[in-house]
């Protein structure tokens, strides 16, 4: 028997919405992958259909007039023009975190995290404002939550106060040819000014909470050598200019590279070449950064955030963020770098893409299975 899938991903505009891209479309690639019973329908931007073409070749895509940049005409979209087309689908999947009142049910509902109640000062008044209303309605429409870590699954629990055996946790994985594409370490060094010394890399958009400033301090405290080049890789955030300044006020211009949005097969050679991936997060549903470091080879430094610390477990360095503590992490990185590298490549070997698809079949069918 097959079962229409409405997957709702309107809410996904490429390149601004963080992991949360990653997660849905690495999740949706692992369940093509299998031979299951769903035939999942993409609603989408058109925007999605450009950056995604071999997703939307596997399914079926329906785009949306509207480019998601506005909340309030992606919200109305939701609610008249998506909740008509997905009326008479089995199951509706909304990967967003949020759901509209209106449209088809039994609800899967995908909530990357609750980073709005831990850090509301992250986030704007009107967002804050919105997300305070709707995430306690849509986890109430839901048949079952996804989650993308343990982590994640208490907060939501506690939080909402449900039923464990509604919320079930979808790991992010990653693609089994990551990396193939990768450019050269000789073309890479050149073109963004590496030199012939140390990388190190943080793959994140400029968002107060990601550690762009923690770690200028670290590298202007305690990690001198000249030669050393920090790539900061991502959009512009929230932080952007404030952490631009701070390069400029602290003399790190010549240090500190900021390589900007760019295309996989520069994000994954840089992550390649680099001594460490650092990522010193003060929040995270999940980090998959630190997994596609640990399948491309490279050693992690990250904060001991809960969901880092689950995700990296023992294949990586997790230090509180205090900047002693990360005071000699280079220097363990250069002494363990073979032992943390192997230990790497065995903890990637639980988050592949495939895997993430199972886990989502499995949400699916046990949404069916609460409904009856």
């Amino acid at each position: 028997m097959t079962v229409d899938v409405a997957v709702n991903l309107l809410w996904c505009v490429p390149g601004k919405v963080g992991g949360s891209e990653q997660y849905l479309t690495r999740q949706l690639d692992g369940l093509g992958a299998e031979t299951t019973e769903f035939a999942p329908t993409i609603y989408c931007l058109p925007s999605f259909v450009d950056a995604h073409p071999e997703l939307t070749a596997r399914f079926a895509a329906v785009t949306a007039s509207i480019d998601g940049t506005d909340r309030a005409r992606r919200v109305l979209t939701e609610h008249t023009w998506l909740a008509r087309r997905t009326k008479s689908a089995d199951l509706v999947h909304h990967g967003g975190g949020t759901a509209p009142s209106r449209g088809g049910r039994p609800i899967v509902l995908t909530v990357h995290d609750l980073q709005y109640e831990t850090f509301p000062h992250y986030t704007s008044a009107t967002k804050l404002r919105y997300l305070r209303t709707m995430m306690p309605r849509s986890v109430a429409r839901a048949a079952v939550v996804a989650v993308p870590t343990e982590y994640v699954r208490g907060t939501v629990i506690g939080r909402f106060g449900l039923d464990p055996e509604r919320v079930v946790v979808v790991p992010h994985g990653v693609e089994p040819d990551l990396g193939e594409r990768a450019r050269s370490e000789q073309v890479l060094r050149r073109d963004y000014g590496l030199g012939d010394g140390r990388v190190l890399v943080l793959p994140a958009i400029t968002h107060p909470h990601k550690g762009h400033r923690f770690l200028l301090d670290v590298l202007a405290r305690h990690w001198p050598d000249p030669a050393l080049r920090l790539v900061f890789l991502g959009g512009p955030g929230a932080a952007d200019a404030d952490i631009r300044r701070e390069v400029a006020r602290r003399g790190l211009a010549d240090r500190v590279v900021f390589a900007g949005r760019v295309d996989d097969a520069d994000r994954d050679g840089l992550i390649r070449i680099a001594d460490a991936l650092v990522f010193p997060s003060e929040y995270e549903g999940f980090g998959a950064p630190v997994v596609e470091a640990m399948a491309l080879d490279t050693p992690v430094i990250c904060s001991d955030q809960p969901a880092l610390s689950e995700v990296v477990a023992d294949a990586g360095l997790v230090l509180a963020l205090d900047h002693e503590a990360w005071a000699d992490a280079l220097d363990l990185v250069a002494r363990d770098g073979d032992e943390m590298r192997a230990a790497g490549r065995r903890r990637a070997q639980d988050f592949t893409a495939r895997t993430s698809g199972t886990g989502l079949a499995a949400a699916y069918r046990r949404a069916l299975e609460v409904t009856g």
